[in-house]
């Protein structure tokens, strides 16, 4: 069972903050202008930044804007290490926090009467676009221990793992939250459509796709929301750097939030 929270009304939405590549003032100033906005919430849709460095900066957040901070951690957040260790810190720290909250491990948030959040980091599983035939070699493939050193086929199922990790839970979690709640919020740090994979302006080509969007998530989502026309639900992503919106149903609609290096910057406020 859900247990009710005091009313939440205004929630900051950040992503792909890359804090590593800024400057102390700069962290400063970026945590003054999401408290100047008053939200009662923040939510972290990760890429934070690697990991010798994640827990610093989210107890850095923590400690600059003492409200709740909902968050998951993006393929940045665990380069010069491993899933494993990465998750295993960001866990300890979350649950010993005040105000932190790694959604992996937090369930059905409520936001409001009407409204929860729940939410994965999720990764991209290859499934969307010409995996076979890509060339694509990101940094996760180089600079995070388990994905390192595997040939092409391994690979792919490294990520399709990781991918059915992500659904699964939330497939776990979705029943309970629109049972209770007609609008649920997804927090993810991977598209999870094709259509939600904006690049420039464009929908990403088949060499990249399979690197930048989770398949086995957006079917999790699309079959929930059809057995449930009369809810709604806002999915929150990042990972390409690119904003777009896009209405996957009538009930079902998928911000991506945009990006610049060394820019960390407000996606939005959503008034609930």
């Amino acid at each position: 069972m859900i247990k009710s929270e005091h009313a939440m009304r205004r929630c900051a939405w950040v992503t792909d903050i890359h804090l590593n590549f800024v400057g102390p003032s700069a962290v400063e100033g970026f945590c003054r202008s999401i408290g100047d906005l008053g939200p009662d919430v923040v939510l972290v849709g990760g890429d934070i930044g690697e990991a010798p460095s994640i827990t610093t900066y989210l107890q850095i957040l923590e400690d600059r804007l003492r409200r709740p901070i909902y968050f998951v951690l993006g393929n940045h957040d665990f380069y010069r290490g491993s899933l494993a260790c990465v998750r295993r810190d960001v866990d300890e720290l979350a649950r010993g926090s005040r105000w932190l909250r790694w959604l992996p491990t937090a369930g059905i948030i409520p936001l409001t009467h009407s409204t929860c959040l729940i939410g994965h980091d999720t990764w991209a599983d290859g499934r969307f676009g010409d995996y076979a035939n890509s060339d694509v070699i990101l940094n996760d493939y180089l600079r995070i221990a388990e994905l390192t050193g595997l040939e092409q086929t391994r690979r792919l199922a490294m990520l399709n793992s990781l991918g059915d990790e992500a659904a699964a839970y939330l497939r776990t979690l979705l029943p309970e939250a629109l049972a209770t709640c007609r609008h649920v919020v997804v927090l993810v740090h991977v598209p999870p459509f094709r259509e939600a994979c904006w690049h420039e302006g464009r929908i990403s080509g088949d060499d990249f796709l399979p690197h930048f969007s989770c398949k086995a998530v957006g079917e999790v989502l699309v079959e929930a929301m059809r057995a449930r026309p009369d809810t709604r639900m806002t999915v929150l992503c990042g990972h390409t750097h690119s904003p777009g919106t896009v209405q996957i149903l009538a009930n079902l609609v998928v911000h991506t939030g945009g990006a610049l290096y060394g820019h960390p910057e407000i996606q939005k406020v959503l008034v609930l």
